[in-house]
């Protein structure tokens, strides 16, 4: 299916062409068709999914420009509600739609001016009320959309919603997004929609096709050591690092700048101010990666990440399809690592049966490896590279000291001395270490099920080795080749990753 096929104007295709948008997401492909045809909705479906779209797109065409707020979108927060009116003003700046963010914490003589040359209000709950408690706004819009429900009902806004709705036209098309749909939010939906369409993403399309997952076990202690490698060999353009604390959100930064990574810090306790510019500074590309706890992420919205870290896998499978869903979107591929250790062995399992997708087991790269996949992209960059001027300037300059093999092998031992490798050769556990980690949770899952009567599961044993749910082998190493387990005595040392890198 193509966007086409939804009949829109050829502006708005042309904006989500220039989005990079290829083709709908499941959400998007049941949800728009009903959106258009005027009708309420109810849909089910986690961050990454392409929620903003599914609700923006059916809106900008149906907007009429008539000098009023015709829509308003109520998020959680306020970096989601910013995230939101920017991509719902980049889908519309064919069409000449204006978006006006409201939140809280910014000037209220601001937001008042920007909402009276708007089509389109994104706020979040608390300040929205104010204004229209205070008589600053009068709102008459044809579209309402909650977007993350569930997420504004922990966080507490749930009366603040439902006063929200006794100041809103009845006679208007209401739109409601949420990754779960607790008793609450079942309730709310039941007083503020009429006769609502349900759609629901399964448990198979939870996590993005677009997204490949793997895991890699180690030590705890191993934990820096395995990040740093997977940097090194993976050399991600734009990544996020998850960590489930502030302190090792902060600890974790202040390590990896000092490693001479380009990476800063986001979380709930920094200042509003200081969180903007770091999320601008990460969606710019002046820092390549962001270390964020799952909340102060929550809606960040950037199309180019490549990569995902879990340092520590969260505690629910919902966080990890909130984390991953970061990458792998409009339509670019994406992949998603999780360091989990022995202890969180059986968290992992949970996870992946919980959210139906294949997370293959891989082993940490290698010294010798990442070397030898650096040489490979420094002979492709050198065989690419076009000579300039400066650069025949500067040989001519040194052959008047050194022959050409001399310049050329000198040239060479710089470049290798910027892509320095540190650690120890052998990070993390070898394949068969994982298989009995992977043997010793079905044999724990068999004994519990004889334990409660049940019948011991004739698939147990059936799996692939190396994935979950899967047929491909652990004995995958991202160098591409195949090793014996290494010895459990040569891993048993702390390490510490030391020396700067030019990145």
């Amino acid at each position: 299916m193509t966007f086409e096929e939804f009949g829109f104007k050829s502006k708005l295709l042309n904006a989500i062409k220039d989005a990079g948008f290829k083709e709908p997401s499941p959400v998007q492909k049941e949800a728009i068709p009903v959106i258009l045809q005027g009708r309420d909705i109810v849909a089910q479906a986690h961050t990454g999914t392409g929620k903003t779209a599914a609700f923006g797109l059916p809106i900008l065409e149906q907007l009429e420009l008539n000098g009023t707020v015709e829509a308003v979108v109520i998020v959680p927060t306020r970096e989601l509600a910013v995230q939101v009116s920017d991509e719902l003003f980049k889908f519309g700046r064919f069409l000449g739609i204006k978006t006006a963010t409201v939140y809280g914490g910014s000037s209220y003589s601001r937001q008042l001016k920007h909402i009276e040359h708007a089509s389109i209000i994104v706020a979040t709950p608390g300040r929205f009320l104010d204004l229209l408690n205070n008589g600053q706004i009068d709102i008459n819009s044809a579209f309402v959309v909650l977007d993350e429900a569930d997420e504004m009902l922990d966080m507490g806004f749930l009366e603040d919603i439902k006063s929200i709705f006794k100041f809103l036209p009845t006679n208007r098309q209401t739109l409601m997004f949420s990754a779960t749909m607790p008793k609450e939010i079942k309730e709310l939906a039941k007083t503020i929609l009429n006769n609502p369409h349900f759609v629901s993403i399964t448990t198979g399309e939870v996590t993005n096709k677009n997204i490949k997952q793997y895991y890699y076990v180690v030590e705890e202690h191993e934990r820096d050591d395995a990040l740093i490698r997977l940097l090194d060999y993976k050399n991600p353009s734009k990544s996020i690092i998850f960590c489930r604390m502030k302190k090792e959100v902060d600890r974790l930064s202040t390590f990896l700048v000092s490693q001479g990574y380009s990476a800063k810090g986001l979380h709930g306790d920094m200042e509003q101010r200081q969180r903007e510019e770091v999320i601008k500074s990460f969606k710019g590309g002046n820092i390549e990666i962001l270390i964020a706890t799952d909340v102060a992420a929550r809606g960040l919205d950037v199309n180019d990440v490549s990569h995902v870290f879990n340092y520590h896998i969260p505690f629910e499978s919902e966080s990890y399809v909130h984390r991953i869903g970061r990458t792998g979107r409009a339509g670019k591929e994406g992949l998603a690592i999780s360091i989990v250790t022995p202890h969180e062995f059986n968290s992992l399992v949970r996870i992946q049966k919980s959210v139906g997708a294949t997370l293959e087991s891989r082993v940490i790269p290698t010294i010798t490896e990442v070397k030898e996949k650096n040489k490979s992209v420094l002979n492709e960059q050198i065989a690419n590279q076009e000579i300039s001027e400066q650069a025949q300037l500067m040989v001519e300059a040194l052959r008047e000291q050194f022959d050409i093999s001399t310049i050329a092998y000198k040239l060479a031992s710089i470049l290798f001395e910027e892509q320095e490798v540190s650690g120890r050769e052998n990070i993390g556990k070898g394949p068969n270490e994982v298989n009995k980690l992977l043997n010793a949770y079905r044999e724990e899952k068999n004994s519990n099920s004889r334990g409660r009567g049940g019948r011991r599961s004739s698939g147990s044993g059936s799996r692939g080795r190396g994935s979950f749910g899967g047929t491909r082998s652990s004995r995958q190493r991202d160098g591409g080749g195949d090793r014996k387990p290494r010895s459990s005595d040569s891993r048993s040392k702390p390490s510490s990753s030391s020396g700067s890198r030019n990145r």
